[in-house]
């Protein structure tokens, strides 16, 4: 292995003609791993973590360009980054040209703008949110590595003004119906949802769509939110905004496991919230928090669906109908064509949530679930790449994100990851998700396709049968076309579900006894 680096000073470009860069470098036969980013320190910290060091990259300043290759080969590492004016310019050709440039010049453009989206390099990001808030415009950021008290400064700021501050971190918002970030086509209607978590929302917001009803306003958070030290600021006034909004009857939460005095002080408020409300707080029973007035707690994103749904019209929740029995037969034929030696689930996620919720799922039904973002300490990864008995890995976590784009817009490490986990003749079971809507890629099956396919041959090689399960997120509205992408799915023999809980349940049937 050949590692090397090239540092351009004083030449700037945003993330995400850094990120299509990257990723035209990164598909070069032989190469490993690329990093193409800008000098600041947090920066430099990712590329020491992959093993990228020297004294130049120290002194490298915010504005310095810095290309990192690892590869096979000295050769090939030379190569690209001797071509790196070739890639540059191939990206600066098929760039637009905008003439905005700053918050001022966009506010020249729409002086009647009331909410202003965020996405640059962390170090910025406090200050850009700053003067956006003082304009008096509500902030969508989407900036990651924000630090925690910065966070808590904009967070402060924006609630002496009654101003939202969605993130930072924030993947997903819709708000009047105007999906931001990462969001499916959703229907408007009468459920208005908070949430810290992007798939999280979208997944809900896709089965509430999907329902038949809709959304009023879906308001992201950031993870960071319901911490012991930011204690629910956004989402307190996000439930305080959607009480008051005439387009909303019913209000759900959507979260990751929160700090134990900051979810007793949003059952606090939500007691005197005037509309019902629905929590699904993955990682917390049910059963510790039922029985709190005025709310509803759901153990599955689905079930917060499903109640949330029948709370709209009035009418009881819809029950789940579970796997059915012709799902079940499949998944009994499945296990009868696996070796002696195939008794493993490796599931390589795009999203975070729908890696937690079937952690949580799997966990429930007696399994142990190895992860580089577990539910608890000890079952932590060694290293993300390399997986152990039961593994579910999240490859948008930020080892995964070095100068590269989210897994839910680019699927090359996700391809790399299923070839690499397809030469261990002890996995009997791969799921993937999939997460259609605008800003992700728009054919997400067909990036995997082809190594799907070469993982089944390779088991089958063995004398083995690889089970691939796959659950989709989306509607028929979204730009991927959700029928097609369940299409190409089920001719490469997945197994397809339209939720991740439900895929989640087929895991744990498929792991049971044989």
């Amino acid at each position: 292995m050949a590692s090397s680096f090239v540092i351009r000073k004083n030449q700037y470009y945003d993330s995400v003609f850094l990120m299509s860069v990257n990723r035209r470098i990164s598909e070069v036969k032989g190469v490993q791993q690329t990093a193409v980013l800008m000098g600041s320190p947090t920066n430099k910290q990712l590329l020491l973590d992959i093993g990228i060091h020297d004294n130049q990259i120290e002194a490298a300043q915010p504005n310095d360009l810095i290309v990192a290759v690892i590869a096979e080969t000295s050769a090939i590492v030379e190569n690209v980054l001797g071509r790196l004016d070739e890639w540059l310019e191939a990206i600066q050709e098929n760039t637009l040209s905008l003439n905005v440039r700053t918050l001022e010049d966009g506010l020249s453009q729409k002086p009647n703008a009331n909410l202003a989206v965020i996405s640059v390099p962390g170090e910025y990001a406090n200050r850009e949110a700053k003067k956006a808030l003082e304009a008096g415009l509500n902030v969508f950021l989407f900036s990651d590595n924000v630090s925690i008290e910065d966070e808590l400064e904009l967070k402060k700021f924006a609630t002496q003004r009654g101003l939202l501050v969605m993130g930072p971190d924030c993947g997903t918002s819709l708000i009047g119906g105007v999906g931001i970030g990462f969001a499916n086509a959703i229907r408007r209607g009468p459920i208005g949802v908070i949430g810290g978590a992007g798939t999280g929302l979208q997944e809900f917001t896709s089965q509430v769509h999907n329902a038949g009803s809709g959304i009023s306003h879906a308001i992201g958070t950031g993870s960071h939110d319901l911490s012991e030290k930011i204690k629910g600021l956004t989402t307190l006034a996000a439930l305080d905004a959607l009480e008051a909004d005439q387009q909303t009857s019913v209000i759900v939460i959507i979260s990751k496991p929160p700090e134990a005095s900051t979810l007793a002080a949003l059952l606090e408020r939500i007691k005197t919230c005037k509309k019902p409300v629905v929590g699904c707080i993955l990682g917390v029973e049910p059963e510790s928090v039922s029985g709190k007035p005025n709310f509803q707690p759901a153990r599955t994103i689905d079930e917060a669906a499903r109640l949330t749904v029948g709370l709209s019209i009035g009418q009881p929740a819809v029950p789940s109908g579970g796997l059915s029995p012709e799902m079940l037969a499949i998944i009994h034929e499945e296990k009868k064509g696996w070796s002696p030696e195939q008794k493993y689930l490796r599931g390589i996620l795009a999203g975070g949530t729908f890696c937690y919720q079937s952690q949580q799922i799997l966990g429930e039904a007696g399994f142990t679930v190895h992860s580089n973002s577990p539910i608890e300490a000890k079952n932590r990864l060694e290293h993300p790449d390399r997986s152990s008995e039961h593994t579910l890995v999240d490859m948008g976590e930020e080892f995964y994100m070095v100068g590269r784009p989210h897994p839910m817009i680019d699927g090359t490490m996700r391809r790399h990851r299923i070839l690499a986990e397809s030469h261990d003749p002890q996995v009997a079971v791969l799921y993937l998700d999939f997460i259609l809507g605008y800003n992700a890629s728009m054919d997400p099956v067909g990036e995997l396709l082809d190594a799907i396919l070469e993982a089944k041959r390779l088991s089958k090689q063995r004398g083995g049968s690889l089970t691939v399960v796959a659950s989709v997120c989306g509607t028929e509205g979204d730009p991927q076309v959700l029928g097609l992408q369940m299409k190409l799915l089920q001719e490469a023999d997945a197994m397809v579900f339209r939720s991740n809980a439900l895929a989640s349940t087929a895991l744990c049937q498929l792991l049971g006894q044989r």
